[in-house]
């Protein structure tokens, strides 16, 4: 009795052992580790990201039309103020060397500016005029006021002439962010809930040994192809199931809907461009995922690559998030060429820009990309599953001839 039960025990151990060995020493174990943190550094990210595309959405840039001495005494009383009061609480001011103080058509200047002006001062620091839309002079005629002051550094408080202008070209830039964010979240959202599928695609088809059939008869790039655009086929369908049913919503529970700004190119081309780009952000991680995948052995393997492989498009999300409001700069270019940021990117790039051009580019490039990311799947599929199964086979047959 004692010695059948110390026979369970050791039996027992071993099986513990062996267990307790393979999960440890596994790869999926070390993401398992991790798992609990990605979450914390994403929420931490987000919540300093969404602060601080905020804040540059909001950040006034109020443009100077002095004259050249006024305007560095207004510059250095801008300086002064920001180490006192803080950076954020006094707006940027751009000098604008080529509009005169006493030009008659300040808003043309507004409506043309490269950077998206919050209003601009002209006159003299004795009679300033603040020219912008009502809501911002009305925010700003204080600060305003204050600068003047402080560059005059006089006692005697200055009375801000305003000049209300409607909408203006620079207000439009703000506004126009807003739908480059909206397009983003539209775009990741979708991307993620629905590209994921893409990881267990293969598993049940390695477990059933009909990838082998299949590999045999076509080849493998085609696979991959087709698996993928099938993905994609099914994904746009569900988008399109989902869009109609969210439009008859709204359009009963809220008939009025609040007008959104309109994107740079136009609402018909960008909500084109909305379909394209989810089709090549679906493309360029279907195909990264579908290497994943088929390298995965069980579908516990694929559920503990999904954590990872779901914040790592958090990040990607997040490049092109941080430089939705830094167009032109280093940050937006890296996000625009780096494939799996170029998507999100080029949608907002689409709200505040008209030029078409870039979008094929950019489309030609992932795409291009795609294929690149598809072909180097097939080779590693070939190399570590194809080679494996047809040597396991080999070493089967050799044991048959043997008679072992």
């Amino acid at each position: 009795m004692i010695e059948n039960f110390k026979e369970v025990i050791r039996a027992a151990f071993v099986i513990a052992r062996r267990d307790f060995t393979a999960i440890i020493f596994s790869k999926s174990f070390f993401f398992f580790l991790l798992g609990p943190l990605f979450p914390l550094i994403i929420g931490l990210a987000a919540g300093g990201l969404g602060k601080q595309v905020n804040q540059d959405i909001d950040r006034p840039f109020i443009g100077v039309a002095l004259s050249e001495g006024e305007t560095k005494k207004l510059i250095s009383a801008r300086s002064a103020l920001a180490e006192n009061l803080g950076n954020s609480t006094i707006p940027e001011l751009i000098i604008l060397p080529e509009v005169a103080a006493d030009d008659p058509d300040i808003q043309r200047h507004l409506d043309k500016a490269t950077q998206p002006l919050t209003a601009i001062i002209s006159g003299t620091l004795e009679k300033p005029r603040l020219t912008g839309t009502e809501q911002d002079v009305k925010r700003w005629q204080g600060r305003t006021a204050l600068l003047a002051e402080t560059a005059l550094k006089g006692s005697s408080p200055i009375a801000v002439e305003t000049d209300y202008v409607a909408a203006t070209g620079s207000s439009k830039k703000r506004t126009q962010l807003l739908t480059a964010q909206g397009g983003q979240i539209v775009l990741v959202l979708l991307t993620m809930i629905l590209a994921g599928m893409v990881l267990s695609n293969l598993v049940e088809e390695k477990t059933n040994k009909i990838i082998e059939i299949l590999a045999a008869a076509i080849p493998m790039d085609a696979i991959f192809l087709g698996k993928l655009f099938a993905m994609l086929g099914m994904a746009l369908v569900g988008i399109t199931v989902w869009s109609t049913l969210g439009a008859i919503g709204l359009f009963f529970i809220l008939p009025d809907l609040p007008n959104l700004p309109a994107p740079a190119v136009g609402w018909p081309i960008f909500c084109l461009l909305l379909v394209v780009y989810f089709s090549m952000a679906y493309l360029l991680l279907g195909s990264l995922f579908l290497g994943i995948g088929a390298m995965a052995t069980t579908v516990r393997e694929v559920q503990t690559l999904s954590m990872p492989v779901t914040m790592g498009q958090l990040l990607v999300f997040f490049l092109a998030a941080m430089s939705v409001t830094k167009l032109g700069e280093t940050i937006e270019w890296f996000a625009v060429i780096f494939p799996f940021s170029s998507p999100f990117a080029m949608i907002a790039r689409a709200a505040q820009m008209d030029n078409l051009w870039q979008h094929g580019a950019a489309i030609l490039w992932q795409a291009l990309f795609t294929l690149i990311i598809i072909r180097f799947s097939v080779m590693l599929f070939r190399r570590n599953v194809m080679k494996s199964g047809q040597a396991a086979r080999k070493k089967s047959l050799i044991a048959r001839v043997a008679g072992r």
